[in-house]
């Protein structure tokens, strides 16, 4: 009885077709803007914190532009209606 063998010993090692073809170029990487400071965001909690709840100053002026009776004016109200009224009806947006 006659054995074959299953590894041929006429084949060479080839080069690997991945490797052979050399370095790829490096691909440009785009900057990324999805990161997160931890370090502005403390430092903004830490501004927050120092700001008055209620600041005297704004609220006289609110109170100061509600008894105002031509505030808004008359111009700015008239603006203020065109933009509204030429503003896409956003209830018959189906998407």
């Amino acid at each position: 009885m006659m054995i074959n063998s299953t590894t041929s010993t006429d084949r060479m090692a080839s080069a690997d077709p991945v490797s052979a073809q050399g370095n790829p170029a490096a691909r440009p990487t785009a900057p990324r803007t999805d990161l997160l400071s931890t370090e502005n965001a403390a430092f903004l909690r830490a501004e927050l914190v120092r700001q008055p709840q209620i600041r005297p100053e704004v609220v006289e002026r609110a109170r100061a532009l509600a008894a105002d009776p031509n505030y808004p004016s008359s111009d700015t109200i008239q603006k203020l209606a065109g933009i509204v009224l030429n503003s896409p009806d956003l209830s018959d947006d189906q998407s």
